[in-house]
């Protein structure tokens, strides 16, 4: 009797664990093998940045960052009808109580919006969605630990001098090239 009760109590453990709430990262797995999405994960080493050429804030900020994962829909004039489909579930999930949003700007159907994962000092995830109804749409998760928004703009900065090899990004060019 004490072994099932036991087996009930970790098999109910393990389903209450299980969250179906839709995430950005569940979204993402899902979304990898749609040939309507080019989906790419950039990580610190592969921006090649010489770290002592950096202030302290900038290197702070630098090791806060994790990796920045990219995914993006292509519109065309086959897939129309999934590009709205698509663009609702993503705003759904933004619209999600751990999604706080910094700012959102543009107006109709054409915009674009930060937001963030934490607290305004603890901020593990920021995310940039940006949607037009020409070409489609990106969402950008840069995740990190303890990350906060002066750190991001010092990594904006520090990205800009970023060395990045750019085969790597063949895949997200290809995909605005066509």
């Amino acid at each position: 009797m004490k072994r099932i009760l036991g087996l009930l109590i970790v098999v109910s453990a393990l389903f209450s664990s299980c969250n179906d709430e839709p995430s950005l990262q569940k979204y993402f797995v899902e979304k990898t093998e749609n040939k309507n999405f080019v989906a790419l994960d950039l990580s610190p080493n592969m921006l090649n940045i010489d770290s002592s050429k950096l202030s302290s804030e900038e290197n702070a900020a630098l090791k806060s960052f994790e990796k920045v994962n990219i995914l993006a829909f292509k519109l065309n004039d086959s897939n129309k009808a999934e590009f709205e489909s698509e663009k609702v579930k993503v705003g759904k999930i933004l619209k999600e109580e751990k999604y706080q949003e910094l700012m959102k700007f543009g107006s109709g159907k054409d915009g674009a919006s930060v937001s963030f994962v934490g607290d305004d000092e603890h901020i593990d995830e920021f995310v940039f969605y940006a949607n037009n109804k020409e070409n489609g749409f990106a969402v950008i998760r840069v995740l990190g630990k303890d990350m906060n928004p002066t750190g991001i703009l010092s990594l904006m900065s520090v990205l800009k001098n970023a060395n990045v090899d750019l085969e790597q990004l063949k895949p997200l060019q290809q995909m605005i090239s066509k």
